[in-house]
């Protein structure tokens, strides 16, 4: 039995025993640094009410958010193409205006995440960081990707990690911001494997069908880059049951998303099997046989 086919029979048997919460690997950056709840870059403040709801659907990682405006004068620029999301700010009169007869009235402002932009400092103020241990094994991996014939860039700043097929980039929060290395290597192979679906790699219809947060492509490509973390960081060598557990977490919340079909795990782990050979060098297939669950 070869690695990737111990690790996703590990997973498969896991994931019959139900939902584990899965939590974000690394610290959110700026004034608001340890808080969750989305909040304004110039003030630091939290946003409330109905703006909390529609800022975290809004499928972004980062919960920084600032005007167009607000952006400019912290020297970012929102990225050409990139859509707004609207929030409601109320302006409550004092007494002497309410005995005046005015009445409470509501404003719309329209707001960028901290993902939609464009120069963010590499590192923004974090709460409690400690330095970053590189594991050489992990670099190993990582180097041989960013060396081969085909690779996207890797960028770190910011509070969010994600992978964009339109600039073929990998974003990173500050390695320091995560909560331990293993935690930023799993977290950067996750998006490694995102990187390997567009046309000339892999060639995954999931990645390039994605039409919005959270619909089927888009919970299909997640199974795969899951998988594709789990398996090179076994071949890393930091496997370990914190971060397995992490990614079986990620993974059964995606398969609910798909009336729980545990034959998805299956075919996300073929496709994250021919995506980590690539990402590793490898002829696809190469020391390697066909993933499957135990009967």
């Amino acid at each position: 039995m070869n690695t990737y086919e111990t690790i996703t029979n590990h997973i498969i048997a896991t994931l019959e025993t139900g939902v584990i919460p899965w939590r974000k690997e690394w610290k959110t950056t700026g004034k608001n640094g340890g808080g969750c709840l989305p909040y304004n870059l110039i003030s630091g403040k939290a946003y409330r009410g109905v703006n909390v709801l529609t800022l975290m659907c809004s499928g972004y990682a980062s919960t920084g958010w600032a005007t167009y405006k607000q952006a400019q004068t912290l020297g970012y620029q929102v990225r050409k193409g990139e859509k707004s999301t609207p929030v409601v700010w109320w302006n409550f009169p004092t007494k002497e205006e309410r005995l005046q007869g005015r009445a409470p009235y509501a404003k719309l402002f329209r707001v960028f995440n901290l993902e939609q932009l464009d120069g963010v400092p590499a590192t923004l103020p974090l709460e409690d960081a400690e330095p970053f241990n590189a594991i050489a094994s992990a670099e190993a991996v990582a180097n041989n990707y960013m060396a081969g014939p085909s690779h996207p860039s890797l960028a770190h700043g910011g509070s969010s990690a994600y992978y964009s097929p339109s600039y073929d980039r990998v974003q990173m929060p500050p390695r320091e911001a995560f909560t331990a290395p293993e935690a930023y290597y799993s977290t950067l192979y996750h998006e490694f494997v995102h990187s390997t679906g567009i046309k000339g790699r892999c060639d995954r219809e999931e990645l390039q069908g994605i039409q919005r947060f959270g619909d089927c492509d888009y919970s299909k490509e997640e199974l795969t880059a899951e998988f594709g973390a789990a398996f090179l960081c076994a071949e890393a060598g930091i496997s370990n049951e914190p971060i397995l557990t992490n990614s079986v977490a990620y993974i059964q919340n995606w398969i609910s998303k798909l009336q729980n079909d545990k034959t998805l795990a299956v075919q996300a782990a073929q496709r994250a099997q021919k995506a980590a050979d690539y990402i590793l060098g490898r002829t696809f297939g190469e020391d390697a046989g066909p993933v499957a669950a135990e009967e």
